[in-house]
């Protein structure tokens, strides 16, 4: 498979037949180590414009995804390997559920879909977390809406900040992840 770099994380599979293999998986995990931010994404969707995108990411452990919206897009996440941890908030930040997934046989759900519009972030638990996402597209940034009330990730110590408020109330949710 070829793949193409769009940016420091986004890397798009080429060709008419996609397949990801363990080589594949490697290069993700070559990317995220170099990436200031730990992640990296290979985009399976030909394009931007394309009605169904399918990717597969990679995100080091504690890993910020500022908490933002998908305008009017549903979303699921599978995962692959790892652990991670799905919180919902409300329009105000208030963390109302938490979702441990894990690969399937890991006895944790592997699997998590929003229906609707919700803020949302990841936690990545394990030293890497690896998963699939698919969405509806076509990707328009004006459709992600980023939570006012989340700092953006070049604020590092209040990302930080951030995460251990996040962190202590979904510890009132769920037990402690155990690695």
């Amino acid at each position: 498979m070829k793949i193409k770099q769009q940016s420091d994380e986004v890397f798009y599979a080429g060709g008419d037949l996609i397949t990801f293999a363990a080589a594949d998986l490697e290069f993700l995990k070559q990317q995220t180590e170099r990436n200031p931010r730990k992640r990296a994404r290979l985009c399976m969707h030909r394009d931007t414009s394309d009605p169904l995108h399918e990717m597969i990411i990679v995100n080091a452990r504690d890993t910020y995804v500022r908490p933002h919206k998908n305008t009017a897009k549903p979303k699921s996440f599978q995962m692959l390997e790892g652990m991670m941890e799905v919180i919902v908030f409300d329009d105000a930040g208030k963390v109302m559920s938490a979702t441990r997934l894990g690969p399937y046989g890991s006895g944790h759900s592997s699997y998590f879909r929003l229906h609707e519009t919700r803020f949302h972030t990841l936690r990545t638990l394990t030293p890497i977390g690896i998963f699939q996402e698919t969405t509806r597209g076509p990707f328009v940034m004006g459709d992600t809406v980023f939570a006012a009330w989340a700092p953006e990730d070049k604020d590092l110590a209040a990302c930080e900040n951030f995460l251990r408020r996040v962190d202590a109330d979904v510890a009132r949710l769920l037990p402690p992840h155990k690695p």
